[in-house]
């Protein structure tokens, strides 16, 4: 579609998404917006059907939604989810609503009407602030990508023309905060200065040890510890919202058959609690694009097979508990993370994403080198008459 096309609001028609039929065309939207996108990966579509189903995807429970389409002349043109996560409202003493899928062709007056149609929706509900694009938590794609087009997005994380990004600030909204991605290059030997750390902060912590896995079976007593960790360790970090049990049981069967154990590295103490754990995954976008999302029957193959090409890992999680926090931990596992990314031949690492206020890992990431290569936006907008 011509950005430059000028259509009437009678033109777009905006519905709710309340049948099957509705929520394919939602979710299978993006794949023709993309058609020619070389950079974007397609999501995984039988984690899409799980996400969007409220019978399964429990977070809906204590969340008001509402999925919305447009369409033009018969022909959907854009969509849009508003989500108002009461639970992290409760939590953060906030009354915000959220924006989050927002996917259109270059046509602004599209990308408007759908974020009106949520600014209503979510004035109707008395919240008084918009931010987005930000789904039910940060382990959802967050952000508007603001630099870095000519980048290939990997898995969890947005991936948008600039044009939607200049609708967004045409439609009134203002930077929330702005998220970084870093490139990491993997070096041939492990720097002298990371080596010294590392010495000393395994003299240091002598009932500490580190955990490595050769096996899913191996990780799995470990799942819950870890994401219990993530809900101490993160609960004052911007969109986040912990996880409870039945979540936790979801999180782990939606990712834990794509994950590579040798990339997972946990920290237990003395008594075999967890500590600290980091996270990270072989890049599989390579082998997601050429199945075109459908794993089954045979799409799970050519996203292993991306595993064992990829010359990228990227970094997912990462948490350690306060007491033991400037003690060198962090660096033990990200030396020993490092030298598996070297056995396994990968060149560099993709740090996911950052809030460019988490001054202490950035830190780390430029001390290793890192530039940054992407950097996310959320924006938000006051519901209040002024």
């Amino acid at each position: 579609m011509d950005r430059n096309q000028t259509h009437s609001f009678m033109d777009i028609k905006i519905y709710a998404v309340k049948t099957k039929s509705d929520l394919r065309k939602f979710i299978h939207l993006p794949a023709k917006i993309h058609k020619n996108h070389s950079n974007w990966t397609p999501p995984i579509y039988l984690d899409e059907w799980k996400f969007f189903n409220p019978k399964k995807n429990k977070t809906f429970n204590y969340c008001d939604t509402t999925l919305l389409l447009a369409s033009q002349n018969g022909e959907v043109v854009g969509r849009i989810m508003g989500i108002i996560n009461h639970k992290y409202n409760q939590a953060q003493n906030e009354n915000n609503a959220r924006f989050c899928f927002l996917e259109t062709y270059d046509n602004y007056e599209v990308a408007k009407t759908l974020l009106e149609s949520i600014e209503k929706w979510a004035k109707e509900k008395e919240t008084i602030k918009l931010v987005g694009p930000l789904g039910f938590s940060d382990k959802d794609p967050q952000g508007l990508l603001v630099e870095g087009y000519d980048q290939p997005n990997v898995i969890a994380s947005n991936c948008n023309f600039k044009y939607l990004t200049e609708f967004v600030e045409q439609a009134g909204f203002e930077k929330e905060i702005d998220l970084v991605v870093y490139k990491v290059m993997v070096p041939e030997r492990i720097p002298d200065f990371y080596s010294r750390i590392l010495e000393r902060a395994l003299r240091n912590n002598k009932g500490l040890r580190v955990i490595n896995f050769a096996t899913h079976k191996q990780i799995k007593p470990y799942v819950k510890p870890v994401l219990s960790l993530v809900n101490e360790s993160f609960k004052d970090i911007y969109g986040f919202a912990p996880l409870d049990e039945q979540e936790m049981n979801e999180f782990a069967t939606r990712y834990l058959p794509v994950l590579d154990p040798r990339f997972i590295k946990v920290v237990v103490n003395e008594s075999n609690s967890v500590v600290a754990f980091i996270l990270a995954m072989p890049d599989i976008s390579d082998g997601i694009r050429k199945c075109k999302g459908y794993i089954i029957p045979f799409g799970i193959f050519q996203i292993f097979k991306a595993q064992k090409r990829t010359q990228q890992l990227n970094l997912f999680l990462g948490a350690i508990q306060e007491h033991y926090r400037n003690k060198g931990i962090d660096t033990i596992m990200g030396v020993r993370m490092l030298e598996e990314a070297q056995k396994a031949g990968l060149k560099y690492i993709d740090s996911h994403l950052e809030l460019e206020n988490n001054l202490k890992m950035r830190a780390e990431m430029e001390k290793m080198g890192g530039v940054v290569y992407k950097k996310y936006r959320i924006f938000q907008k006051s519901l209040i008459q002024k």
